[in-house]
């Protein structure tokens, strides 16, 4: 016996909603999260100066014009000389050393001349037939005796920001050519559905 038309029509009408919640939800979700982390950003910025100075984005403002003045001055030769021996100091001081060296070494991982994220390789880490996209952080493991056949691949988590070192036999690394850093680091947080650069240029 046939199903009675309004109620296929219905059912009709409930899945075509769903579908554009769901289609809604995609083009807002992405949108959301990054305005509200922008307008979080802000707000924990703009507060350092607000009890002096209730100027609604001045205290933003003004922290990055502060840390772009810092890189200029550095580039000073006198100045970047004081920042040379402040880093010394702090480089050597007992209990501030592993806070400052941990964390100046994680900025120059992602920007600036000494960036160590700018191989991009695929590492069979688990299976022989099983590859994870990785980064090519150190290619010398004779400091932990494993002499020049091992390598060490840094693998980032999906939507996250941590992530796992491997040590590595070469054979088991294919290195990236085809894509930059960035669009395999974007490939990679995103588990797989991010659209790279790359492609959009080829397309």
């Amino acid at each position: 016996m046939p199903t009675p038309r309004p109620q296929l029509s219905f059912r009709l009408f409930l899945h075509r909603l769903v579908r554009y919640f769901v289609q809604g939800m995609i083009i807002l979700a992405p949108i959301g999260i990054t305005l509200y982390a922008m307008y979080w950003l802000f707000e924990q910025i703009d507060q350092i100066l607000r009890p002096y100075l209730n100027v609604p984005g001045l205290g933003f403002v003004l922290i990055i014009l502060g840390v772009i003045l810092i890189g200029w001055v550095s580039s000073i030769f006198l100045v970047g000389s004081f920042f040379n021996l402040l880093d010394q100091w702090l480089d050597r001081a007992p209990g501030i050393k592993f806070i400052y060296t941990s964390t100046k070494e994680l900025f120059e991982a992602f920007a600036g001349d000494k960036r160590k994220f700018k191989t991009p390789v695929l590492a069979s880490v688990f299976e022989p037939d099983v590859w994870v996209v990785g980064f090519l952080t150190d290619e010398e493991m004779q400091k932990f005796n494993m002499g020049e056949e091992h390598v060490a691949v840094y693998v980032p988590q999906a939507y996250n920001f941590a992530g796992q070192l491997y040590v590595l036999p070469r054979t088991r690394i294919k290195k990236i050519d085809r894509i930059p850093s960035g669009d395999a680091m974007k490939y990679a947080v995103t588990g797989g559905v991010a659209e790279l650069e790359s492609e959009k240029k080829n397309s």
